[in-house]
């Protein structure tokens, strides 16, 4: 017999961490998947960093990320994902630590115009032990390389998952996170008490 009242289930909700190089997308993932109004802080980018931030690849940015990109978007009825999105430029890089903490994984996003500017990510989230996979960026005017030859350019184990994203595209962005999170949450069942 109902019992004339629906049962609640508890909402539970994880951080995870979209990082990347310097104008990989990581503020355009974070403002097409969230669904409140996206903190952003960004600021000008300005002569001053010529020659410090390696704007060559990137003719047409305008702005850059200072701080940190943050949104959030619920997958499931009980479950609320917070995004944190990392500053690209090496000079903000001493934020990371503070950024990944209290994340079950993060997310890798990766212009392979400019694969060289991912290995240091990719190294900080080995070193940290942190679960992460990367999402090859799948800019309009890039050359398309499978995930298989970005996994080997990217010197990365098998088990490092390795998916293509449009960071304008919601539903991308939105599969990219699933896949993330239940890839974090697998390796952190893995673990042992």
């Amino acid at each position: 017999m109902a019992s004339g009242h629906s049962e609640r289930r508890a909402t539970a909700s994880t951080k995870i961490v979209i990082s990347g190089g310097f104008g990989a997308g990581k503020t355009t993932f974070v403002g097409a998947v969230s669904e409140i109004m996206p903190l952003r802080t960004e600021a000008l980018v300005t002569n001053a960093s010529a020659g410090v931030d390696g704007l060559d690849a990137t003719p047409s940015k305008t702005t850059t990320t200072v701080a940190m990109d943050f949104g959030r978007i619920t997958l499931d009825r009980d479950l609320v994902l917070y995004l944190f999105g990392t500053p690209g430029q090496r000079r903000f890089w001493f934020m990371w630590d503070d950024l990944i903490r209290g994340a079950i994984g993060a997310i890798i996003l990766v212009d392979v115009r400019r694969l060289q500017d991912s290995f240091a990510a990719v190294d900080f989230f080995e070193a940290r032990g942190l679960p992460f996979l990367i999402a090859i960026n799948e800019f309009d005017d890039a050359p398309r390389h499978s995930t298989h030859a970005v996994r080997k350019a990217l010197a990365l184990s098998d088990r490092i998952p390795v998916v293509s994203v449009d960071a304008r595209d919601r539903n991308s962005a939105r599969a990219a996170l699933i896949e993330v999170t239940e890839y974090a949450l697998n390796v952190l069942s893995s673990l042992p008490n």
